[in-house]
């Protein structure tokens, strides 16, 4: 027996579409005691691992020069919403090398979206 024939799947309809190199922010319920709140996180995908329930993305970004990287499973009611900032044009699948440099070494390109915008 499979544990997906036991679980019912529904992705979460609160998050779009999303490809490695998106910067986004994450709306997150955080649960402290008895007491919930709504904690945003904003920074690069640098990992979409696509699946059935294990599905989960990751996001990166550096706070008071530390970087931060956090995971949030697509299928979760936890994630409120993710609203895209910018699409970015990468080139790889995982984003690992972002962890090492900084400046300009650390800059995605924006990609164009001219075909988009002509059909509206």
């Amino acid at each position: 027996m499979n544990i997906t024939s036991l679980v019912d799947i529904k992705p979460n309809p609160n998050i779009p579409e999303l490809a490695p190199g998106d910067t986004v922010k994450v709306s997150a319920k955080i649960v402290e005691g008895e007491r919930e709140r709504i904690q945003m996180f904003q920074g690069v995908v640098i990992r979409v691992r696509k699946g059935r329930i294990s599905a989960n993305f990751t996001v990166r970004r550096v706070a008071y020069g530390v970087g931060v990287e956090r995971t949030f499973p697509l299928h979760s009611p936890l994630v409120e919403k993710v609203e895209v900032v910018r699409h970015g044009k990468v080139r790889r699948a995982k984003l690992y090398y972002l962890r090492e440099p900084s400046g300009k070494a650390a800059r995605i390109k924006e990609k164009r979206r001219d075909k988009e915008k002509a059909k509206k």
